[in-house]
Formats: C-alpha cells, sequence, structure tokens
C-alpha cells in the first residue's frame, strides 16, 4: 500500500517562503510522475506542479517563477520550495502521482497558510 506523508506547512505572512516535503512509499515513487496539488474550501484540489523521471517539471501559470519542485530519489522524497508566498496561495497541499486517478490513497496533507 502506497504511502505519502507530507510536511512542512504553516502560517507566513505575504513574500515569505516555504518548503514542503513528502515522503513516498518507493514501490510508488520510483515509476511515476510526481505533483503537487492543492485544495481550498469550496474548490476542487487543483495541480500545482510536477516533476517527471527525468526531472523535466510543469507548474500552474499563477505559480510559475516563484515555486520550485524537485525530487531526491535516493531519500523517496519529492519537494516543492515556495517563495514570494501571496493569499491565494492559502490551501492544504497534497502530492501524489500525476495524473491522479479515482481511487488513489492521499496523504493528510499540509497546511499553508498566507495572510495578508
Amino acid at each position: 500500500q502506497v504511502q505519502l506523508v507530507e510536511s512542512g506547512g504553516g502560517l507566513v505572512q505575504t513574500g515569505e517562503s516555504l518548503r514542503l516535503a513528502c515522503i513516498v512509499s518507493r514501490s510508488f515513487f520510483v515509476t511515476k510522475v510526481m505533483a503537487w496539488y492543492r485544495s481550498v474550501p469550496g474548490n476542487q484540489r487543483e495541480l500545482v506542479a510536477y516533476i517527471n523521471r527525468n526531472n523535466s517539471t510543469y507548474y500552474r501559470d499563477s505559480v510559475k517563477g516563484r515555486f520550485t519542485i524537485s525530487r531526491d530519489n535516493a531519500k523517496n522524497t519529492v519537494y516543492l520550495q515556495m517563495t514570494s508566498l501571496k493569499p491565494e496561495d492559502t490551501g492544504v497541499y497534497y502530492c501524489n502521482r500525476f495524473p491522479h486517478v479515482s481511487g488513489d490513497t492521499w496523504g493528510q496533507g499540509t497546511q499553508v497558510t498566507v495572510s495578508s
């Protein structure tokens, strides 16, 4: 059974930075494109960024130039470095494969709150 454990969230002010980390079960991690998603009350979970096995990346427009996704295969960990944070970045952040499918296991997520 896959396990995903997210960490690193917190309460910060506009313009500050956070680094999220997600530890993933190895059997799941090494074969997947990994992504960060976020959810806010009333909205569907949205894709923030993903990284493939060759370290090619994708970012949603609203975070380009501010967020950086990376992975450390030796540690089975995917990271999301977030800088110049804005209130609209607030949400619960999750990692998972991309694309995710119905029935996928999700971790508990990590809350990011950016105050104005």
